[in-house]
């Protein structure tokens, strides 16, 4: 949500996208820009972490278990993380310069807590939606005291974390040979 109000929005606390059980977690993660992501892997093998979106452009080269690697987000936007080794592996960090978002809840609700009166235009993101869909999403609201609805915003079916990528390489994937184990 973007508008009058000036806010704050500094890039403290302590982000993390854990490597566990050949998964990123959580799936989607929310950051101020300027914030910095650690990316620690658990998992009993090597991880190589990426992402090559418009968001921030890295890769964080092969790193094995019990060790972390960090990254600094230091504009808007969306980046797709993926595991140039484990293709199932997705994830996406989402930085904004405003404090003023929400991330909907298991029945697709949210609340967006203490925002000051005034005039605001509505962003909305999913996963998956087409860029054309999220623009044509975007409306004016006016926030005054007490709860307002902002409607309804149907969605296009898709898969969240289904996204079809290639290696960092632009390659698609090798298949792992079956393990002799």
């Amino acid at each position: 949500m973007s508008g009058t109000p000036a806010l704050s929005f500094a890039p403290q606390g302590q982000y993390t996208l854990l490597q566990k059980n050949r998964r990123f977690i959580p799936h989607l993660l929310v950051i101020p820009v300027g914030a910095v992501v650690e990316f620690p892997n658990a998992d009993p093998f090597f991880h190589n972490v990426f992402s090559l979106f418009d968001g921030k452009h890295f890769d964080l080269g092969l790193y094995e278990a019990g060790s972390t690697k960090s990254v600094k987000f230091s504009r808007e936007g969306v980046s797709y993380i993926f595991c140039n080794i484990h293709p199932e592996m997705s994830a996406v960090v989402l930085a904004l310069s405003t404090p003023l978002f929400a991330v909907a809840d298991a029945e697709n609700g949210f609340v967006l807590r203490d925002v000051p009166p005034g005039d605001y235009n509505l962003h909305v993101w999913i996963e998956g939606a087409p860029p054309s869909f999220l623009e044509e999403q975007t409306r004016r609201v006016h926030l005054g005291s007490g709860m307002v609805d902002l409607g309804q915003i149907a969605a296009p079916a898709s898969e969240a974390g289904s996204m079809s990528h290639t290696d960092k390489f632009g390659k698609p994937y090798t298949p792992e040979p079956p393990s002799i184990y």
